[in-house]
Order: structure tokens, then sequence, then C-alpha cells
């Protein structure tokens, strides 16, 4: 498919960036040419990887996709002008692999618009794709496990895999498994949390034609957009409750895990300082300009979550009309509060 979507421009404000430009304008760092493409037949997966400044722990991410025992796939990391040795750790990984490395310059417009830019390539084509961080470990069948989750799903319906990950030191200390979800991943569920770590995300082909029908939305997070765009649109979610992915917590991530009750207290004051409502509104922005992607059903939800967000007067009657919700009492009762104070 052409993975390149035609831009209007838009005097609302709307929080949009421009799709990304056709495949010939697209560059590469000196000395980053490609591998061909292997010659092997089905399974293919194309690992995106988003890079900047990750030269303190590049090498053991990509060393645990080189020893993954799904072989058939191939990187393609776009670098967001880094200023450290990341490009020539990318080079000499791809001058000693076997399987295709391809370098590209990012946008350098933020994490999740790298991210996305990838997605949009229209030079990446695979039966599967996979999001990648620059500073996680997989374990050898972390790639297995999605893409044999995945192939369950009829090939026509978009479809999503994510699991829970081991949280680990910056020295790869284990801390303890992420938190398992109980209740079930769905449209409901994306629009007030993503439950979904990217750094376990991988989509199949139907999926990622999907995303590239969205365009590049200026969204705070790609994993959260994704989760958000395949439950609005009726696809499938594959909730691994394993942990084939070492997350590693460190001072320079973007997110981090929701793990601790410091970190819970923190989200919650980073609710009260108005930041969900800034998210919020550039998510539902997103998702009203692609509506015509959703199912009746969801577009209905969509619509009486705005409402909800949008008249703290009759916001809870809104937000039970709309049926979104989030994983645990406790932050169902912040939803509410959050709501009622003009904060969601």
């Amino acid at each position: 498919m052409d993975a390149r979507r035609a831009y209007t421009p838009d005097t609302s404000g709307a929080p949009y960036h421009k799709p990304y430009p056709r495949r010939d304008s697209w560059t590469v760092p000196v000395g980053c040419t490609s591998h061909p493409e292997p010659k092997t037949a089905g399974d293919s997966v194309a690992i995106l990887l988003g890079t900047y400044n990750g030269e303190a722990y590049l090498s053991d991410q990509i060393d645990s996709i080189a020893a993954q025992k799904h072989q058939n796939w191939s990187l393609w990391a776009s670098d967001d002008d880094s200023s450290d040795q990341t490009p020539q750790i990318l080079q000499r990984y791809q001058q000693n692999l076997d399987n295709p490395v391809h370098c590209l310059r990012g946008p350098a417009q933020g994490f999740a618009t790298n991210f996305l830019s990838l997605v949009n390539h229209p030079s990446i084509e695979a039966d599967y794709y996979s999001y990648c961080d620059q500073d996680d470990i997989w374990e050898a069948n972390k790639v297995e496990r999605a893409v044999r989750a995945l192939k369950e799903i009829p090939a026509h319906k978009p479809a999503i895999y994510f699991s829970r990950t081991m949280l680990i030191t910056a020295d790869n200390t284990v801390i303890g498994p992420s938190t398992q979800f109980q209740r079930p991943p769905t449209f409901a569920n994306a629009l007030v949390q993503n439950i979904g770590a990217g750094n376990t995300m991988v989509f199949n082909r139907a999926a990622r034609e999907l995303l590239c029908e969205a365009g590049i939305p200026k969204v705070i997070c790609h994993d959260w957009w994704s989760y958000m765009l395949v439950t609005g649109a009726g696809g499938e979610v594959i909730y691994d409750k394993a942990t084939p992915v070492r997350y590693r917590q460190h001072v320079s991530n973007n997110i981090g895990a929701n793990f601790s009750s410091f970190d819970k207290m923190r989200r919650f004051k980073k609710m009260m300082l108005g930041h969900y409502r800034k998210w919020n509104a550039a998510n539902t922005q997103a998702l009203t300009e692609n509506k015509h992607l959703l199912t009746q059903r969801n577009r209905q939800t969509l619509e009486h979550f705005c409402h909800a967000r949008n008249n703290r007067i009759t916001s809870l009657m809104h937000l039970k009309k709309s049926g979104v919700y989030r994983q645990t009492t406790a932050s169902n009762l912040a939803l509410n509060l959050g709501l009622l104070i003009g904060r969601v």
C-alpha cells in the first residue's frame, strides 16, 4: 500500500504534522547503506527502532535482537540527530550482522513522531512490525511469541500484540514484573489509559495499513495512539501476561513504568497539573480527525467522552454513557475527580 496520506492545511490549530515525505526525499547517514532484504518465506518482521543518544544501552538491545529464536527480521533504525556514538554503533552492527540493518535520519520532532515516521515509511514492508526502544533487553522468544499469537488472527483484521515487562535497573538487576492488568483491553479503556508498552508491541500488516491511513498525528505516545486506533477500528488486541522484555528503568526514560506508589503519586500530580488534559486533547483531536476509521459504536464512545471532558455539569453522565474505564477502582475514582475539576 501507499503509506502516505493526502495533506490538507488545517487552520483550526489541530495538533497534526504533515505526513512524511516521499521515499526519494529520505536521507540516510553516511556509511549506512542498506543490506538487501533476505529471501525468506513468510512471517517477516520489521523491527522499528527509534534512537536518540542511546550509546549507553543500545548494544545490549541489538545483541538481544540478534539472539532471537525467530530470525526472519530486518532492523530499521531512525536516529533523531544523536550527538553521541549511536550512529557509529548502528553502523558497526550493520557491517557485522547477517540480517539487514537500515539506518535513517529521524524527523527530530520527539520520540512519538520518530516511531510513527517508521510506521509510515514507504520502503518498509513486512508481515509484522515491532516497535523497539533503544535501551531494553529482549528475551530470546520475544518476537516468536508475538508472531505465533498474531498468526491466530485473520490477516485482514488489524491486530496488535503487547505484553507485560520485567522491570530492571540500569545495570540489569531485576526489580520485578510490571502490573498485570485484569480488565479487557478495549477502546473504552484506551481512551483514558495506555496499558500497552510500546517496547513490547508487535502488529500485523492490516494494523500497519490502518496506522498509515491515519498519518502522523501529533500525539504524545506512539504506543498509546496505536492501542487507541487499533481498538477504535474494531481490531484485535492480544495481551500477553508473560514478560518477554526486560524494561530498563533509568533517569533518561521518556515515560517509565507505573510500578511503585511513588510512580502512581507522580502521575496523579501530573493529572492535577493538567498534563493529562493536554494529552487527552491531542488524542481526541487525532481520533476525531480519523473518526471515519472507527466503528460506529466507538465513534459514539468518543463523542460521549469528548462531551464529558468539555462540560463539567454533565461530565459524569456522559462518562457513564461512554463506558470508558481504567483498570483499577482507585484510578477510576481519579478519572471521575479529574473530569469534575477539568483535569482530564
